[in-house]
Formats: structure tokens, C-alpha cells, sequence
């Protein structure tokens, strides 16, 4: 055990450091890939050996149990806000207020600290490990968000005993890739990266967090050292992510010329910035000047104005994306804002247009954020001759079918062939977990694409060695194992298939359950609405998104393409077990006496019953706790037999506990 016990840390001092490197230093010395092998590897000894596994372990950060709520929690000291300074004149003031303060001929330094655009989070340590996260709140009490906070790999794991402040922030890179994710599936996008950083630490899921790449700087340590220099270097010495951009400044000059360098430069970063912010740099002088009821009098937030520019809209025009989702996109008279000429701005989805309330030919205010696509912030004036805008009934690409699924945002092309999506269509077809083509990336289906030989992803299926052997970085062996790789495809199973097909709304999970209950690929796009919402978990939408795919003839042409490719197309149903809630659906609402929610649906699955998110016909039961919520509402609406947790136990036969 020894052994097992030395190897498994080694792993997690070589993790802990490769993370240090990568999501610290920007200096990773391994490939996503090899960082991904060392967790599996991790994951696989700690999942052997449970009683070797700790907290502040690299594999806690994938995201644990969603949660059913945060706790309030006060913090150590007031989180206070800073006042801000709109212009030189105000920052000049704020160093007069300070000079006055200090008393004249005593000296000081500045330091300034770019500001960064997200949400404030204190992280506690005790006994060396992270204990923690609580977010601002109201300056006074926090929500503690541990468990979302131990997925952001910038923040250690393991740390001095200390409290550490500073900001949770999503890069612009990250933050434009979710929200095209989110106008995908039909989903609000976010206003802003700020927004969109409150939104992902506040989830109930810490997996979801996880998935989204947040970062965090580091910039106040409980206690201080002496000076907020001191502080910085500290902080980068115990691990934490610092602004490296951070100045020292003699006087006010010096800082003016800081403030507006930055606000030159900004566009150069990966991630927003607001303003800087200007701290007196001795902790003791800090001190002497204290705070106000509201705001350190040591220390100002100097704003960057906001980069906007009156225009017109033009015409309004759609894209289509490679999920398929239909963007509309603002066509504006050309203006220059900050010195970048904008002509294009995104206004997501027919629902942003009826919320700004703008039409062809209208004056809109526009804003531009760094490298995010510029957008629309309001109407400024109705133009004498505005039109509305009508999303397309066809597709502007392939004339393809566009759907709107009831309570959804995006429109989309249903069409899996359509150009516009093809390649995104054929790098999730070939992806592990679904027909698992390795070799298949980008880099070979943009080849693929653009040169014209695979126009669906049955074309895959058509590849012969000399397609591939002349394509860059495909040599005789690369080409081989890919047409290995294709042709051993042929025999995954139908649940990969559906999930491969790109069906809105239908995953891993649901593809299975689908494939379970019809037992034929055939059977599926055949069924009718109500005969889908027969399998489990397959709810009006699911199975309205469903039927609407394979009732489009481009679709159906491309399913009998792939009958020809021998897929397979079949599977064995799912015999329903035995049990005394066999043929029994339930859903959970409110919090119970004695069950968690979890142990709640475990016991009715043991029981031979199902357990649904949302109340419909199909349910039988709705199991109520206290504070149950719309879900009864809804239950009572439809007649469904609402119980309690006393009537579930004795239902299935036992007692809590």
C-alpha cells in the first residue's frame, strides 16, 4: 500500500505544478492530452483506493454533486466597494484628499492595479489546505461557493493559512465561445463577461462551473504585509494568479500617465478591464486614512469611459452558425469607436431584437468590448422609414427547415448537412464517446470540407486511401489508421448514432434511453410526438425536436445514406424491472424530513420506479416537501396524486434512515 500510497502523490505534486504552470505562469510544459492521461491516472488509483483520497487532491476540481442551494456565510471584514473617479480632474482630487489627509511633506507612493471586470471572491485556508470561497454579497455576508471556487484551477488547493481577495474573471476568448454555446441550445446569452462570471460561480452544479475556465487574481492578503507591493509579491509566492501590469507610482503624475496607457492598451488583453485601480501603497498610511461607511478613503477606482458611438442600422442580415443556430447579425453605417471602424454588430436572437425594440433604418447606440463582437446597447432614435426584422421561414444557406422549439431563443437549421455547420457536424460525429473516429480532428475535417470530399458525414464512409494520403500531415500510416478507425466505426451502437446525429436536445443519456425503448432507428422516425414522450425523460420538447429532425428530407435522405454504410441500426430493448414501483413515474419537489433529494430517487429506482424533472400527464406522483414550489402548482393543475415522503417510504416498503 505503500507504493500505491507514494505513487498517487507523486501524481498530485505533478499535477498541482503543471496547473501552477499553465493556469499561473501561461508557461505549461505538457499537452492538454499528457495532463489529461496524469488525472485519469490519478482518478483511476484514488477510485481503487477511496481511503487514500483527500480534499485538496488535482481530481476535486472536475466538479462534484449539483447542490440544492448556497449558505450565507459573513466575512471576516466588510468587502467594501471602492468610489470611483470618471475622469483626471476626479483622480487628481482623490491624490489632493490624500495629500491633505497625510499632512503636507509626508511622503508616499501609489500603486496601481489594472481593474478587472468580475466578480469579487475571498478564498479562506486553514491548516494549509482550501477551506472556503465566499463570494461578495452585500459587502458584509457572502455565499459560500467552495465547491464551484475548487474548480477554478488558478485558485491553489493547498495554501498558507490565510484569507486571499480578488476577482473571478472569464476571458474573451472563453466568454464569446459560451455564448455562442448558449445561442446554440437556445439559451439567454450573457450581457457581459462580468455577468457571465457571476453566472458560472453561482450555479448549482459545480461540473458546470468547471467546464467554463474561469480565472482569479489575487490582490489583498489578511493580514497585510507592510506595503500592497509586498502583498502582490507574496501572493505570487504562495501560487496565486497576480496582474502582472501592475505599476508603482511616485506621485499623481505618474499615476495619470498609468491610467491612461492602460486605457490605450486595454484591447491587448485576454480578458476586460474597467479602470484602474489606485491603492496608497504603505498599509500603515492606509490605516491612518481609514474608511468611510462605504469606501476606503485610501483608495479610488479610476473608470475607462465606455467606448460607444451612435450609428445606424442598416439592414439586419443572418448567420448561420456551426450548430446550426441562426444569429441575426446588424448591418450599421460604418463609425469609428476608439479609432476601430465597426460596421457589424450581433444582436443574438429574435428575442434581443424585441427586447431593444430595434428595426432597420433606426439610430442605436453601439458598444465595443475588446475583442467582443461589438453590440447593440438601445435605440437612440426610430428611423422615419424603420422596417421590421423577419427571421428567414429557410435557411439562407442550404434552404433547409428552420425550427424555433417552444420557450427557446435560437432559431435553427435542422439540416445536419447544411454547409454552414458541416464541419462542427462531422468533428461531433467523430468524437470519443460517439462513433470514436480517432484521427479525425480540425485539422483533417477542415481539409475534408473545404476540398469538397465529404459533404455529409455519410461522405466519411466513402473515404479512400487516396483521398486522404495527399492531404498535409497525412502520410501512407496516418491515412491507413484512419480508414481503420472509419470503417471499425461501423459497428457502434445505435444510442452513438442518435447522439452522433446532433438532435437538439438529445445526448449520451437521452440517445440511450431513446435507442432502449424503440429498439430500431427506423421505429424512432417513425414515432409521433406522444409515442417518443413514451421513454424516459423525453419530455414535450425532446420529442418535438426529434420528430421535427426526421421529418426533414435532407435528413432522411442522409439516414438512408447511412443504412447503405451497413451502420448499426438496431438495439436491444429494455426489459423493465420488477419492484413495487415498477411503471411508476415521481417527481421531487421542496426539501424532505429525513431523504435528500438524492437518496429520495435512489430508493424509487431501487424500487423499480423512475424519477422525471418536470411534472406532465405521464407522472404519477409528485413527492412534496416543504417550500415545494411551481412543481405543485403544476401537479394539482394536471391531477397528479401529490404525496409525502411518508407515503413514498411506505410505498416502497421501508423507513428513512
Amino acid at each position: 500500500m505503500s507504493s500505491i500510497s507514494q505513487k498517487i502523490e507523486t501524481l498530485r505534486e505533478q499535477l498541482r505544478r503543471h496547473e501552477h504552470l499553465y493556469y499561473v505562469l501561461d508557461a505549461p510544459e505538457l499537452t492538454d492530452a499528457e495532463y489529461d492521461s496524469m488525472m485519469r491516472e490519478l482518478k483511476a488509483l484514488e477510485d481503487a483506493h477511496p481511503e487514500l483520497d483527500t480534499e485538496d487532491s488535482p481530481t476535486r476540481r472536475v466538479g462534484g454533486k449539483p447542490r440544492e442551494g448556497f449558505v450565507k456565510v459573513q466575512h471576516s471584514s466588510p468587502m467594501l466597494s471602492l468610489d470611483n473617479a470618471m475622469n483626471e480632474a476626479e483622480l487628481r482630487d482623490f491624490d489632493r484628499r490624500v495629500r491633505g489627509l497625510l499632512g503636507d511633506g509626508e511622503e508616499f507612493r501609489y500603486v496601481a492595479e489594472l481593474k478587472f471586470d468580475g466578480l469579487s471572491l475571498a478564498v479562506h485556508y486553514r491548516d494549509g489546505k482550501l477551506a472556503q470561497a465566499l463570494t461578495r454579497g452585500d459587502g458584509t455576508t457572502g455565499e459560500d461557493v467552495t465547491e464551484n471556487a475548487k474548480t477554478i484551477r488558478s485558485i491553489p488547493l493547498r495554501a498558507p493559512p490565510e484569507e486571499v481577495r480578488g476577482e473571478v474573471v472569464f476571458t474573451k476568448k472563453a466568454f464569446e465561445k459560451l455564448n455562442e454555446e448558449r445561442a446554440a441550445e437556445g439559451l439567454p446569452v450573457f450581457a457581459n463577461p462580468r455577468n457571465a462570471a457571476a453566472g458560472s460561480l453561482r450555479v448549482l452544479d459545480p461540473a458546470i462551473t468547471a467546464s467554463r475556465r474561469l480565472e482569479y487574481f489575487a490582490y489583498v492578503l489578511i493580514p497585510p504585509p507592510p506595503t500592497q507591493t509586498e502583498t502582490l509579491k507574496q501572493l505570487k509566492e504562495m501560487g496565486f494568479r497576480v496582474g502582472t501590469q501592475w505599476h508603482s507610482c511616485s506621485d499623481i503624475e505618474a499615476l495619470v500617465a498609468f491610467c491612461k496607457e492602460w486605457e490605450e492598451k486595454r484591447d491587448s488583453l485576454p480578458y476586460e478591464i474597467d479602470g484602474v485601480v489606485c491603492k496608497l501603497d504603505s498599509v500603515a498610511q492606509q490605516q491612518r486614512l481609514g474608511w468611510t461607511a462605504k469606501a476606503p478613503r485610501w483608495a479610488i477606482a479610476y473608470k475607462f469611459p465606455p467606448r460607444q458611438e451612435e450609428t445606424v442600422v442598416e439592414n439586419i442580415e443572418v448567420q448561420v452558425g456551426r450548430t446550426g443556430a441562426l444569429t441575426p447579425v446588424a448591418h450599421l453605417r460604418p463609425v469609428s469607436i476608439s479609432g476601430v471602424i465597426v460596421s457589424r454588430a450581433t444582436l443574438h436572437n429574435e428575442d434581443e431584437i424585441e427586447r431593444l425594440g430595434v428595426k432597420i433604418g433606426d439610430t442605436v447606440l453601439v458598444e465595443r468590448s475588446g475583442d467582443v463582437i461589438p453590440k447593440v446597447v438601445r435605440v437612440v432614435k426610430q428611423g422615419t422609414e424603420s422596417r421590421a426584422f423577419r427571421m428567414p421561414k429557410a435557411c439562407p444557406v442550404c434552404d433547409g427547415e428552420i425550427v424555433r422549439a417552444e420557450g427557446e431563443a435560437a432559431s435553427r437549421c435542422i439540416n445536419i448537412n447544411c454547409p454552414a455547420r458541416l464541419k462542427e457536424t462531422i468533428l461531433h460525429w467523430a468524437a470519443r464517446g460517439v462513433m470514436d473516429i480517432d484521427g479525425m480532428g480540425e485539422a483533417l475535417v477542415d481539409q475534408l470540407v473545404d476540398r469538397g470530399l465529404v459533404k455529409n458525414v455519410a461522405d466519411v464512409y466513402a473515404l479512400k486511401f487516396d483521398d486522404l494520403v495527399n492531404l498535409e500531415r497525412m502520410g501512407e500510416k496516418s491515412a491507413q489508421k484512419v480508414l481503420a478507425n472509419i470503417d471499425r466505426s461501423r459497428s457502434a451502437p445505435l444510442p452513438r448514432i442518435l447522439n452522433g446525429l446532433g438532435i437538439s436536445f438529445v445526448g449520451e443519456r437521452t440517445a440511450q434511453l431513446l435507442a432502449e425503448t424503440f429498439g430500431d432507428l427506423k421505429e424512432i422516425a417513425a414515432a409521433t410526438e406522444e409515442e417518443l414522450q413514451q421513454a424516459e425523460e423525453v419530455g414535450p420538447k425532446v420529442a418535438q425536436s426529434v420528430r421535427k429532425f426526421f421529418a426533414e428530407p435532407h435528413n432522411q435522405e442522409l439516414i438512408e445514406r447511412l443504412r447503405g454504410e451497413k451502420l448499426c441500426f438496431t438495439h436491444e430493448i429494455k426489459k423493465r424491472e420488477g419492484g413495487p414501483l415498477a411503471g411508476l413515474t415521481f417527481v421531487l419537489t421542496g426539501t424532505f424530513p429525513n431523504l435528500t433529494r438524492d437518496d429520495a430517487k435512489q430508493r424509487i429506482e431501487a424500487a423499480g420506479g423512475k424519477v422525471s424533472g418536470s411534472v406532465s400527464k405521464k407522472t404519477n406522483y409528485l413527492v412534496a416537501g416543504e417550500e415545494a414550489g411551481s412543481k405543485l402548482d403544476k401537479a394539482r393543475e394536471l391531477e397528479v396524486a401529490v404525496i409525502d415522503e411518508a407515503r413514498l417510504l411506505e410505498m416502497i416498503g421501508g423507513a428513512a434512515g
